[in-house]
């Protein structure tokens, strides 16, 4: 009698219809886990936009810009904090009504997302012939997923554009040496102060003439915003700008930088000032000086990676919503664990790829969204709270250490990459 046929199975390493399935189910899972991400957040309900066109309509009418005031909770007042050219650009949106402005804002953020994602795994796809539309768009669910995207869109942030403007510059028009590299960065600082680090970046690198457009662009757009606003863009440069107690309270657990660490030591006093200068200038020292040689080993995106962490940790106010550069750092992970291929690189692969797991676990998760802290004063007290008050402050000092530089094409047209503080790398 002869033997029943055995059925195939049903999906194989060669059957495409199987693997389009698997990709399918994944995009499902991301997209239906997005929703229960973000749920918390709506709360928010666009806070700080609505700040912003509130202070517009007030400015509007006659007011000193910096005089915009509204009551809040947790953080007892709260004002309009951008410099005037950020005012410039918002002021337009004051006219439209704020269902509109809403609107706008977070479409032009989820696309702004979707193209940066594109232009960080876009090498990497390539580099490793991954499916191009599946990991895209995974891709792009992920970082949607993510904490600091989740707070810019439900708080109606303004980062997303400021990334763009960043990325633009350093990921190409440095790199390629275009006559207008540095404008993006210059953009970005005069609407946001925060990426004025990545000039110093630009000087560290001894890209002289960037660091001079990008100089010259923000000043130019603050000389602009002066002569429509003389007052005001007086007021904010001589007086504003060194209250930062106008930004909101340093101890909260949202701010995520060294200063909001130690105030939550300190708490209810104010950190030792020099102490904290202390702090930013060894962590600034050595995250720009490795910044500088992953440029100049050909590695702009670890380079910028670095120098936003930088920023993010020096700052003494960064917002949860302020920190994009988990994501390109989550990139570079993934890239240097897929490279490492051989047998004798195993423990390198699974240690790379488990941070990256471990950083998109955690920034996903977040520090802010799924914790009540309460509206009262936040202090340290033991060293658990040390660290879940400071996840992303930690976070960033590990990633300061450990993200590996891709250091130049390697045997057999691999990329090479390897670990700065412990490797040299050629000039």
């Amino acid at each position: 009698m002869p033997a029943e046929p055995v059925a195939p199975p049903a999906v194989t390493e060669d059957d495409p219809g199987g693997r389009t399935v698997r990709r399918l189910v994944a995009v499902v899972a991301l997209s239906a886990v997005l929703p229960a991400l973000y749920l918390p957040g709506l709360v928010h309900n666009f806070f700080d936009l609505k700040i912003y066109m509130s202070a517009m309509d007030w400015w509007r009418v006659g007011h000193p810009l910096y005089d915009y005031v509204q009551p809040d909770r947790v953080q007892g007042e709260l004002y309009f904090t951008y410099p005037p050219f950020s005012a410039l650009l918002l002021w337009p949106f004051g006219l439209l009504r704020l269902g509109v402005t809403v609107a706008i804002f977070t479409v032009l953020t989820v696309l702004a997302v979707v193209l940066t994602t594109r232009w960080l795994v876009a090498p990497v796809i390539a580099r490793h012939r991954l499916p191009r539309t599946f990991t895209l768009v995974a891709a792009v669910l992920l970082v949607l997923a993510v904490e600091s995207i989740r707070e810019t869109i439900t708080f109606g942030q303004i980062n997303m554009l400021l990334v763009v403007l960043i990325l633009a510059d350093l990921l190409f028009a440095v790199p390629q040496a275009r006559r207008w590299a540095g404008v993006g960065v210059g953009l970005a600082t005069a609407l946001k102060l925060f990426p004025g680090i990545f000039i110093v970046y630009l000087l560290a690198t001894r890209r002289w003439r960037a660091a001079v457009v990008a100089s010259v662009t923000a000043a130019a757009a603050t000389l602009l915003a002066a002569a429509i606003a003389p007052s005001d863009s007086w007021r904010f440069w001589t007086h504003e700008l060194w209250t930062t107690e106008r930004v909101g309270r340093t101890d909260i657990v949202g701010n995520q930088s060294l200063f909001g660490l130690l105030s939550r030591f300190t708490e209810p006093a104010k950190p030792d000032r020099l102490l904290w200068l202390l702090v930013v200038a060894v962590v600034a020292a050595y995250g720009l000086w490795r910044a500088a040689r992953a440029a100049r080993a050909g590695d702009p995106l670890t380079g910028l990676t670095l120098t936003g962490l930088v920023g993010s940790l020096a700052s003494p106010i960064t917002w949860t919503h302020h920190i994009y550069w988990f994501v390109p750092a989550v990139v570079l992970l993934a890239d240097a664990a897929l490279s490492a291929d051989r047998p004798d690189e195993a423990r390198r692969r699974w240690w790379l790829g488990g941070l990256a797991l471990g950083v998109t676990a955690l920034t996903i998760y977040g520090v802010v969204t799924f914790q009540a802290w309460g509206a009262g004063p936040v202090h340290t007290h033991d060293p658990v709270d040390f660290v879940l008050q400071n996840t992303y402050v930690l976070l960033s000092l590990l990633l300061l250490v450990a993200l590996p530089v891709r250091s130049g094409p390697g045997a057999e047209n691999r990329t090479k990459w390897t670990d700065l503080p412990s490797s040299h790398v050629r000039r």
